[in-house]
């Protein structure tokens, strides 16, 4: 049988005859706009020899267009009230396999060796709950066994993760996705595309992964540590953002922002990705 599924009186019956109620603590806004889940699954660039895994699948709507274009689609759905669902509307996609569980207690390298090893890549599409878009994607950046990421998020998050120095919604996690992955703000959903409608825009963004991060540095955690401590109070100068985040002496930090060529009254938002690895190692170096 084929469903439309993103027809919102089909999505009502299929969930209403599997007894399903939203979850708002679990953030589910299914896709009920037919032009929005073929437009994703076309700017993840799939072929027939790659393999998918999609977090949060709904009622399958981006499944279906991801299994059409992919070797292998592993789909991770957090509950379980949508089995029979599922089991329903993906009955007629062989390459589609359903895990059920938390997205964030899987073991990702092992997710991707066990499931996509005869894939030439494994690559992120998927349309994420939004109170899960923060730790998820460190998570999938960080395993290092994902080519690319191809989701949709909210609006929000999209700008904080492609903002450059200098801009208000630059911080610590813009720093950490731009590390790991070369950021591009694809297009954005309004609410009305989803059911229930949510009250914020959603973007689609895509995070490829870098072969080599963008700048060298001799202690990737201290300098993360370092970011870290910039962006805790955005509105102190860098050098007592370190005194108090890392617990320097100031001394040392004037002295490490001066051999890095920067004001001692620089805030930690000026700094680009390739100026925190150089003051890094330069604290690394300055023992006074």
């Amino acid at each position: 049988m084929t469903y439309h599924l993103t027809d919102i009186r089909e999505i009502r019956a299929l969930l209403e005859g599997a007894g399903f109620r939203f979850s708002k603590a679990l953030g589910q806004n299914f896709l009920c706009d037919a032009a929005v889940p073929p437009r994703i699954a076309e700017a993840a660039g799939l072929d027939g020899e790659t393999g998918v895994l999609e977090i949060g699948p709904g009622v399958g709507c981006l499944t279906v267009e991801l299994a059409r274009r992919a070797r292998w689609v592993v789909s991770v759905e957090l509950d379980e009230r949508l089995r029979p669902v599922l089991a329903r509307t993906l009955a007629d996609c062989p390459n589609v396999e359903l895990v059920f569980g938390d997205i964030l207690r899987q073991d990702l390298p092992a997710l991707v060796q066990t499931h996509f090893s005869d894939c030439a890549r494994a690559v992120v599409c998927a349309n994420l709950p939004y109170q899960i878009t923060t730790p998820v994607l460190t998570a999938l950046v960080r395993c290092g066994c994902l080519e690319q990421l191809t989701v949709m998020i909210q609006r929000e998050v999209a700008r904080r993760i492609c903002a450059k120095e200098n801009t208000a919604d630059y911080g610590a996690f813009s720093v950490l996705m731009q590390w790991h992955c070369r950021t591009e703000a694809l297009f954005d959903v309004p609410p009305h595309c989803f059911l229930p409608a949510p009250k914020v825009t959603s973007s689609v963004i895509r995070l490829t992964r870098r072969a080599v991060p963008p700048a060298e540095t001799a202690d990737e955690a201290r300098m993360f540590a370092l970011v870290r401590a910039a962006f805790q109070q955005r509105r102190k100068t860098l050098c007592n953002a370190m005194m108090h985040g890392l617990g320097l002496s100031r001394d040392r930090a004037a002295a490490a922002l001066r051999e890095c060529g920067l004001p001692e009254q620089i805030r930690g938002e000026a700094l680009s990705l390739a100026q925190f690895a150089a003051l890094s190692d330069a604290l690394g170096e300055i023992t006074l």
